[in-house]
């Protein structure tokens, strides 16, 4: 990943935009900060926080204009007109009134030997000689009137106490600005004679006045003035409020015109770009996305607009702030949820790991964790998809060798198997050589169902035209290489199938899984496919389907296949035929969620994928349906009763729903067996292929405790990694004894695992009591001189 693809990604990533209170404002109050802290009874925080933008909260708590309440997302909840934009100028004046200060953020730098005249003592120019101020330059406010404060005066004094202004106004002498009351410039004292003596000066007195000081007019008489920049016709002389305006300016704005201003002078004076870096300099539209649709109402508390709110009034107002923030992925994802990231952090965060050349990259759990299901991307209002990133991030990882081996070996072995001689095969209708059609169950429907695979090859000879030739092919569609980053063996596995293809005459394929569907839409695209569901809907269901009487279920759709609204109308269709009631889960078709198995979740972190599971089980109430065999094991594993549709469709010995909801999911040596077996079988009674017996080791008869089962499982250690390990043991004589038990302790590297068995025979057959495996090399020392073998 380059880094102008990071800084691409991170602008898709909203949450780190400004709230639409903070947008508005032009100075840009982190006001939900400040109501979060007040919220919590917290006032010196949160009157802290509000001293780090606002120069004199004690006089704009009172006089502000709120452009952030205009905005406020608040005001947008419900129809109620009780639930109204939050009074956040009175929590502000609030702060001030019942907060301490905790830390002096008005202590100014050292000083510097520049001078700055300012022209006029309203909020512009003595917030503009506070900036300045505090950045260590020596600051003169020349105002006409006395005292200072301009306008200030002229408020109510039961909404703007005198006092308060003078205790306000008074920090401006403190940080060591000199005041020069009663002095006009104009006549007396001439805009020449300021500039000879100061580096720069502000205008910051009203276009009222009529003064143009010599400057460059446009054609309506008032002075030119740069609105980025704040700059004049005359180099050095910068003007603001109302002199940019052409109008007196509302007191917020006149606030940000002095500090727009104090960040050009400071510029101007330090000879850097004045342009550079303004973007987003007052008042914006927000960029942030908040959802408001769930969001509860919440009566506005009663304000006496002279007093003000009591502490416990303030506080309970400020509560009212939901504190807006997008996170429209966290809340549906467990994985983001867990690693505690939401998009921007995640990209920086998956760069970084990416860029480490020495050194531990404690980031790989976390990129290999997602199961990269898309949910992200469905939700997010700029189209973000994590998993993308996390999947390109892991083709870096195993392109630069730094992916950990034994991140996806597991399902590596599980798809090697499924392409070797045990499962693959590919056939044409018996006695033709080639086929109109051919059925690929994939290996985890083979798995889990290697019955219904063989009644769905039956079903579509009976359903399909009598002419078509229909064909089979086994093998794997290559999920588990795409999502382990394994770009060579997706290629590799390709290839194979588009081989098969070819040599079955090209022929359309049906797919019954999910993750099928989707590899062959995406990197098959020159195969004609076709859904089982929709042939189903299309062809009718087989006779003998279980009824359904009416009974209600939730279906959980597949995350492979999020955007096949066809797929998932026909599924539903076929339910319906069946005779049951359909309840959507909160969650489902475009927005449906992940059981855990995609992307390989499970293997690289088992907490997150029961996280993931736990959550989808308590989304819903009656028992599911799944039309993807992971799925259905997985939400099984998980405590949810769950259904596969073939089970409705075909049965199992005639077992009922409740059976087939509540039976358990296969272990993996079983799914291996199971895959074996159905290519045996349905190639003997469909093709009439002799097939060759059984491995001999294979038939080694193993006796595994449920316990110790359980162990294995979790594990990920198959009864064949044992079978070998055992008859590797049993034909050396490579084994330790116990002394106490007369157990056998072996171990065996057959590929690039190492195993540990612990057994015993017993009779024809041996008993396990525990495994285990590694990946470190245990190697021999060598004999020492004059020492013998």
């Amino acid at each position: 990943m380059e880094q102008k693809d990071l800084r691409a990604l991170e602008e898709l990533c909203i949450q780190e935009c400004a709230p639409p209170c903070a947008a508005a404002c032009p100075i840009h109050v982190d006001a939900r900060a400040v109501l979060l802290d007040l919220a919590k009874g917290d006032v010196d925080t949160a009157l802290n926080t509000l001293r780090r933008t606002v120069p004199f909260p004690g006089i704009v708590g009172r006089i502000c204009e709120q452009p952030c309440r205009v905005v406020c997302n608040r005001g947008k909840v419900g129809a109620d007109v009780k639930d109204a934009p939050i009074e956040i100028a009175a929590l502000e004046r609030a702060c001030v009134d019942y907060g301490v200060v905790k830390v002096d953020k008005n202590r100014p730098q050292p000083k510097r030997n520049k001078h700055v005249a300012i022209v006029g003592g309203g909020l512009s120019g003595l917030t503009a000689a506070h900036d300045l101020a505090r950045k260590g330059y020596i600051v003169s406010v020349y105002e006409a009137l006395d005292p200072l404060g301009g306008r200030l005066w002229s408020y109510p004094e039961e909404r703007l106490p005198h006092a308060m202004i003078t205790t306000e106004l008074s920090l401006i002498e403190t940080l060591g600005v000199e005041v020069h009351l009663n002095t006009p410039v104009g006549e007396a004292l001439t805009l020449d004679e300021l500039r000879d003596h100061n580096e720069a000066v502000y205008l910051a007195i009203g276009a009222e006045a009529g003064m143009t000081f010599g400057l460059a007019l446009d054609g309506t008489g008032k002075i030119v003035v740069d609105p980025v920049t704040f700059a004049t016709s005359r180099d050095g002389v910068f003007a603001g409020g109302s002199l940019l305006r052409g109008h007196a300016a509302q007191a917020i704005d006149s606030i940000a015109d002095g500090r727009r201003a104090a960040i050009s002078i400071d510029r101007y004076l330090q000879n850097v770009s004045l342009t550079a870096s303004r973007v987003g300099e007052g008042s914006v539209e927000s960029c942030l996305y908040t959802r408001v649709d769930d969001i509860a109402p919440a009566a506005i508390i009663p304000l006496d607009a002279i007093v003000g709110y009591s502490r416990a009034d303030a506080e309970r107002e400020a509560a009212r702030c939901f504190q807006c923030e997008c996170m429209e992925c966290v809340k549906v994802c467990e994985y983001l949820a867990h690693y505690k990231r939401y998009p921007r952090k995640l990209v920086r965060e998956v760069y970084n790991n990416l860029s480490i050349v020495k050194g531990t990259r404690y980031s790989n759990q976390m990129i290999n964790a997602c199961s990269l299901c898309g949910l992200c991307a469905e939700v997010c209002p700029t189209d973000l998809d994590t998993g993308a990133i996390n999947l390109q991030a892991r083709e870096t990882m195993v392109a630069q060798k730094r992916m950990p081996p034994s991140a996806h070996d597991f399902a590596l072995r599980d798809m090697a198997f499924s392409r070797s001689e045990a499962f693959a095969a590919a056939r044409n209708a018996p006695g033709t050589t080639s086929s109109d059609v051919v059925f690929f169950p994939g290996c985890q429907l083979s798995s889990a169902s290697p019955e219904q695979v063989q009644q769905v090859y039956a079903y579509l000879g009976g359903a399909l035209p009598a002419e078509t030739r229909l064909g089979l092919l086994l093998g794997c569609c290559g999920a588990p290489a795409e999502w382990a980053g394994r770009k060579d063996l997706v290629a590799e596995n390709l290839t194979g199938l588009r081989e098969q293809l070819q040599g079955l005459g090209n022929p359309k394929v049906v797919l019954a899984c999910s993750s099928c569907i989707r590899s062959f839409k995406a990197r098959l695209p020159e195969v004609a496919v076709l859904s089982l569901w929709d042939l189903m809907a299309e062809r009718g269901l087989p006779a003998g389907a279980q009824p359904g009487n009416g009974r209600v279920v939730n279906v959980h759709d597949a995350c492979a296949t999020r955007h096949e609204a066809g797929l998932q109308d026909n599924v539903r269709a076929l339910l319906d035929r069946l005779g049951y009631t359909i309840e959507e889960l909160p969650r489902s078709k475009a927005r449906t969620t992940c059981c855990g198995y995609g992307g390989v979740q499970w293997l690289a972190d088992p907490v997150v994928a029961d996280k993931v599971v736990a959550r989808r089980v308590e989304e819903g109430s009656a028992d599911y349906v799944a039309y993807c065999a992971m799925c259905r094991d997985f939400l099984a594993r998980g405590g949810k009763p769950t259904v596969h549709l073939l089970d409705l469709i075909f049965g199992t010995s005639g077992a009922d729903f409740k059976t087939e909801a509540e039976r358990p999911a296969l272990g993996w040596s079983q799914r291996h067996e199971n895959r074996a077996r159905l290519k045996r079988d349905i190639l003997t009674k469909v093709w009439g292929e002799p097939m060759d017996g059984p491995d001999p080791i294979d038939t080694l008869r193993l006796i595994v405790s449920a316990e110790v089962r359980a162990r294995l499982e979790k594990r990920l250690i198959l009864d064949e990694d044992i079978r070998r390990v055992i008859a590797h043991a049993e034909r050396t004589g490579r084994r330790l004894v116990h002394p106490d038990t007369g157990r056998y302790l072996a171990t065996h590297k057959p590929v690039a695992v190492t195993y540990w068995v612990e057994y015993a025979p017993v009779g024809d057959a041996y008993e396990v009591f525990n495994a285990y495996s590694h990946r470190m090399e245990v190697v021999e020392d060598p004999p020492k001189q004059g020492q013998s073998e």
